[in-house]
């Protein structure tokens, strides 16, 4: 790819995203679940942006997981898990500037699957 057209790529998803951050936020009942998607790996995290720190993360470079659909379902169901764990059952899904698609929207559909509610 041409570096002005990556350039750009990154413009408009960093673009996104201030425009998403500046309506949500999480608080300790209600985290915000914030996602990051690479070509190769897929991570989460649920931030309490009230105290400034994370309450949860799940990390799929550290599981062997690769940011496809059926990694990222496994990767759904560790992390329900863990919020599970930290009696967290309401979240605010941020998808980060990506587009809610692919694999970012099999993330979240998982996570309702497990009876996280957003």
């Amino acid at each position: 790819m041409n570096a002005n057209v990556i350039k750009k790529k990154l413009a408009t998803r960093l673009k996104r995203k201030r425009r998403v951050r500046a309506k949500i936020s999480g608080t300790a009942a209600r985290p915000r679940v914030s996602v990051f998607r690479s070509n190769k790996h897929f991570y989460a995290q649920a931030i309490d942006d009230v105290a400034g720190t994370t309450l949860a993360a799940c990390d799929g470079a550290k599981e062997g997981l690769k940011a496809n659909k059926e990694d990222v379902k496994k990767l759904a169901v560790t992390f329900a898990a863990k919020l599970k764990e930290k009696n967290i059952d309401t979240i605010v899904f941020d998808n980060n500037g990506f587009i809610y698609h692919g694999v970012v929207a099999a993330f979240a559909d998982e996570l309702r699957n497990n009876s996280i509610k957003f």
